[in-house]
């Protein structure tokens, strides 16, 4: 069997400054700047040690966002302590949720929000 190890996740957005800052002010992400050699700077982040590779695009040569559901990457999680406490400091600042807390089974509780370009992610509570 091919062992594999996570190692990042690539979104694509118009404005990957402004999509940073999002990460960063809502769920802490690290910002990391990487000058290239047109001295430009590249623009990742480290959200809780995952990389999240930032791609600059054109609006206007990408297709439309697919509507829910559809095949395919449906969203990713993310694992907090206290759910009600996260989704509460997350909706005062602005962010916008797809489902509010909700148990799922004796000692899982999720959330579901919404980033930038429509991103899907999953906040968890186990135990």
């Amino acid at each position: 069997m091919v062992k594999v190890v996570w190692e990042h996740i690539h979104l694509k957005t118009p404005n990957p400054e402004e999509t940073a800052r999002w990460y960063q002010d809502m769920l802490g992400a690290e910002i990391i700047r990487t000058p290239q050699a047109d001295g430009s700077n590249r623009i990742d982040l480290s959200l809780s040690g995952q990389k999240v590779f930032l791609a600059p695009v054109d609006p206007a040569k990408v297709g439309a966002a697919p509507t829910m559901p559809y095949l395919g990457m449906d969203h990713f999680g993310l694992t907090v302590e206290d759910i009600d406490a996260a989704v509460a400091e997350l909706k005062g600042k602005g962010v916008t949720f797809t489902m509010d807390p909700t148990s799922i089974r004796p000692g899982v509780r999720i959330a579901f929000l919404t980033a930038p370009q429509n991103v899907s992610i999953e906040l968890i509570q186990r135990g």
